[in-house]
């Protein structure tokens, strides 16, 4: 079977401010900017079979910085959670809302309240299929040795990466990955094998901000290992 580079988009402001950005159609920043620029140089000599992406404008302008002439097919399944009521709010806010600790330690039993408010659980499902469907139609056309990218969101790529290991979507918060990062996985008939995770090309890890404790930035976060100023900004 082929093989899937999943990449986060780029920074964006709400990840650098500490809000969730949901499907806000929010674009990348300038860290976010040269997040992308350098992953141009890390695929230039990668034979990119197919590039996919999520309709939302900043992993459309990753891409189209990224692998600049190639021609993206927009895969809506591969779109952000829809968080709802909690789209566009700061995540410092959402920490004390009861369905908070839900999320963090039961995501499946999860659906985000409000107008466009989605299951987690149906995210990851849609996010997953996507992924193997694309993977299985990139393999068929261009053989088993294919590389494709997709270029999507923290919560669905953690998501998938969780399915690849055969976790329960409850551990899927045990998964980080940053803004501009690429994660392969090489699906097989037996298994599917994890190859890359959230590597961004370099080892930063910053420590943890006050008030952050075992929470995960639910989106995804600023990317850096952490996120801080009681679930406010870090730099990327």
């Amino acid at each position: 079977m082929a093989t899937v580079l999943l990449v986060r988009h780029g920074r964006t402001a709400a990840n650098a401010d500490g809000g969730l950005a949901g499907r806000s159609p929010v674009g990348l920043d300038e860290t976010g900017r040269a997040q992308a620029a350098a992953l141009a140089e890390r695929l230039r000599a990668v034979p990119l079979a197919a590039v996919v992406t999520s309709p939302l404008p900043r992993c459309r302008q990753t891409v189209a910085v990224a692998v600049p002439g190639l021609a993206a097919a927009v895969e809506e399944r591969l779109i952000e959670c829809g968080y709802g009521d909690w789209q566009g709010r700061p995540l410092k806010q959402l920490v004390d809302d009861p369905l908070w600790p839900v999320v963090q330690q039961h995501p499946s039993a999860v659906t985000f309240p409000g107008e466009g408010g989605e299951a987690m659980a149906g995210m990851a499902a849609r996010a997953v299929a996507a992924v193997r469907d694309w993977d299985a139609r990139v393999t068929a056309a261009h053989g088993a040795e294919a590389v494709w990218l997709a270029c999507s969101h923290g919560d669905v790529i953690k998501a998938v990466v969780a399915d690849a290991l055969g976790l329960h979507l409850d551990q899927f918060q045990r998964i980080v990955v940053d803004p501009g990062s690429v994660t392969a996985i090489r699906y097989t008939p037996v298994r599917p094998f994890l190859l890359r995770l959230g590597d961004a090309g370099e080892l930063r890890f910053d420590p943890p901000a006050t008030g952050a404790g075992s929470d995960a930035a639910v989106g995804g976060g600023a990317g850096g290992g952490s996120f801080g100023g009681s679930f406010g900004s870090v730099e990327a």
